[in-house]
């Protein structure tokens, strides 16, 4: 009895957090990006550095403008998708303008011919994944703001290994704890990380 009592419990623990989920969901198309006022906050607070990041990685004006319509079309579309719990609404936003500017130069390079005929200049050459350094800091972001969705342990393990680039064997006596424990955590917070990395990498 009692375990089917925790059963139950468990069920109605997680359909009353997949309805909180979906109102958030709800609430966010309405206040973050929803009608027209939510377009236009968003555009005011975050157009001009997108612009900005589409004409440093393009280096041209007219696709660039081209590149933040096209992101806050995509990011209206997948309004119901944006979750503030694992990226910043800047970040998101972000995230869809790199990939429009990665299906942008994709785009020119099989079609050459839709290049302006008096502009000699090659295609925007952003290297092998198709991203100039600029992606480095929106890279950045990402961990920075994916580190801090993962335990506390993890998180200064990585920290302090990884970013920090300090001797396990240093850390570790920082710690108090054994190096096997330092590596340990090292292992899981850098699966944690991942998984959560793999959430934030929005491609609507």
């Amino acid at each position: 009895m009692p375990g089917l009592v925790r059963q139950v419990r468990g069920q109605r623990l997680r359909e009353r957090q997949v309805r909180q989920t979906m109102a958030l969901r709800r609430e966010v198309r309405t206040h973050a990006l929803g009608g027209e006022e939510g377009v236009r906050a968003a555009y005011t607070a975050h157009g001009a550095e997108l612009y900005r990041f589409a004409l440093r990685s393009l280096h041209d004006p007219g696709a660039a403008q081209d590149v933040v319509q096209e992101t806050f079309l995509r990011a209206w579309r997948a309004a119901d998708r944006y979750d503030p719990r694992l990226s910043s609404l800047r970040v998101w936003l972000f995230v869809i303008a790199r990939n429009v500017v990665v299906d942008h130069v994709r785009s020119l390079r099989t079609r050459p011919w839709d290049r302006d005929p008096l502009d000699a200049s090659e295609a925007p050459d952003l290297g092998p994944a198709g991203v100039d350094p600029t992606d480095r800091l929106l890279r950045g972001w990402l961990v920075e703001e994916a580190l801090g969705r993962i335990g506390e342990d993890h998180r200064q393990a990585i920290v302090e290994t990884y970013l920090k680039d300090r001797p396990y064997a240093e850390v570790a006596a920082q710690l108090g704890i054994p190096i096997s424990t330092l590596r340990s955590r090292v292992f899981y917070g850098l699966k944690a990380l991942r998984v959560v990395m793999e959430e934030m990498e929005v491609n609507p």
